[in-house]
C-alpha cells in the first residue's frame, strides 16, 4: 500500500488502513530528506522497487524539504457498500511556498472540476450562439420614443 501511494499519491482505503499507513509514509520520507546511500538502501530494503525509490528521492521529497512532518492528509469519504467499513482517501500533501498566490477555495475547486470532468464541444457553441442572440436583441431592440406633450385643453387654459 506504501508503495501505491507513492507511485500515485493518492490512494482509496478503509480508515484504519490509512490511519496506520500515515506512520510508515512519514518514516520513508523522511529517510528520502536524509538523502544518503544508507537512507537510500533502506528505503529500497522497505519498498522493494528501484523506480520507486528513485520517484521518492527526486520528486516527493523535494517537495517536502520544508515540511517538518505531517506529509499526508486523510478525508473521510463515507462507508463501503459491502460490508459498511468507513472509507477514506489518503494522499499526499505538496508544500506550497509563499511565493506563489493563494487561491481560494472556490477557483482551486474550479480547477480541479475542469481537470476531472471532460470537456463538451457543444457547450462552447451554446455559449457563443446565447451571446450573439443577446447582441442581435441589444441592436434590434426598438428605440423608445419620445413622447410630445400634450396640448392643453381650452378647459385646463382657464383654470
Amino acid at each position: 500500500m506504501l508503495v501505491s501511494l507513492l507511485q500515485h499519491e493518492r490512494i482509496k482505503t478503509t480508515l484504519a488502513k490509512g490511519k496506520e499507513l500515515r506512520g510508515w509514509v512519514d518514516k520513508i520520507i523522511t529517510l528520502g530528506k536524509k538523502g544518503t546511500l544508507h537512507a537510500r538502501r533502506q528505503a529500497f530494503a522497505l519498498l522493494r522497487d528501484e523506480g520507486i525509490v528513485k520517484k521518492l528521492f527526486e520528486e516527493i521529497t523535494p517537495r517536502m524539504k520544508d515540511r517538518e512532518g505531517g506529509y499526508t492528509r486523510i478525508y473521510k469519504m463515507g462507508w463501503r457498500q459491502g460490508d459498511g467499513a468507513p472509507l477514506s482517501l489518503i494522499e499526499l500533501t505538496t508544500f506550497s511556498s509563499g511565493e506563489q498566490k493563494k487561491k481560494s477555495p472556490v477557483k482551486k475547486a474550479k480547477e480541479v472540476l475542469e481537470k476531472v470532468v471532460p470537456k463538451k464541444k457543444g457547450k462552447e457553441e451554446k455559449k457563443e450562439k446565447k451571446e450573439k442572440k443577446v447582441k442581435k436583441e441589444e441592436k434590434e431592440a426598438p428605440k423608445e420614443k419620445k413622447e410630445k406633450p400634450k396640448k392643453k385643453s381650452s378647459k385646463e387654459k382657464s383654470e
